[in-house]
């Protein structure tokens, strides 16, 4: 497959994944879902233009649609949603979680999609609703499939020194705090295997 020389640009995903969050944090019925929506189109409207790719109308509204993992369909979900994202707000720190999904929903889109397109072997310069229908499918399953996907040695983890001077206790505090620091990058290297797996299937 051949890759297209686009510069990376994770400052801009980072915003969009912004967005996403800021749009799911409303306690709002409807609204939500519909910034979402719309975040999401423009997200890879964004990076299909600089892959010089259009969209149909059908295939960015299958990729920008939330996922169905964070919203079953209907107007009585979207009011159930509401009471819900009412009620988190009561428990302090629990009313951060429908930002987080939206933010999280959103940055595996930005990269995954981002990752497609990179590697697309279609001459076609346009994505039609099969195709995006099928990275979709891989979008959404690579997230659950991340957990056990197989990487390559990581390199990322933290040489043992030849002398350590500190005590236990500070020894798990730094182990804590340095696998929370390594999260974001485990994550993207499993949704990365994931994604590659999924989509080479189907």
């Amino acid at each position: 497959m051949r890759s297209r020389d686009v510069p990376d640009t994770p400052g801009r995903l980072g915003a969009f994944t912004l967005l996403g969050a800021a749009a799911g944090s409303l306690p709002l019925p409807w609204v939500p879902t519909a910034l979402v929506r719309r975040v999401r189109g423009a997200l890879v409207q964004d990076l299909a233009a600089r892959h010089g790719l259009a969209l149909s109308p059908g295939a960015r509204a299958t990729l920008a649609e939330p996922s169905k993992r964070a919203r079953p369909p209907g107007a009585t979900s979207e009011a159930m949603r509401y009471l819900a994202v009412r009620t988190l707000g009561r428990f302090g720190p629990l009313r951060a979680l429908p930002p987080v999904r939206t933010a999280l929903d959103t940055f595996v889109l930005g990269r995954l999609f981002a990752r497609y397109l990179s590697s697309r072997s279609d001459a076609t310069p346009r994505i039609e609703d099969e195709e995006a229908t099928r990275v979709r499918h891989a979008i959404d399953g690579a997230l659950v499939r991340s957990l056990t996907a197989q990487v390559g040695t990581d390199t990322d983890a933290l040489a043992l020194p030849t002398e350590d001077f500190r005590d236990e206790v500070t020894q798990a505090v730094d182990g804590a705090l340095i696998a929370t620091a390594g999260f974001p990058s485990w994550l993207v290297r499993h949704l990365d295997a994931a994604f590659d797996d999924m989509i080479a299937h189907r």
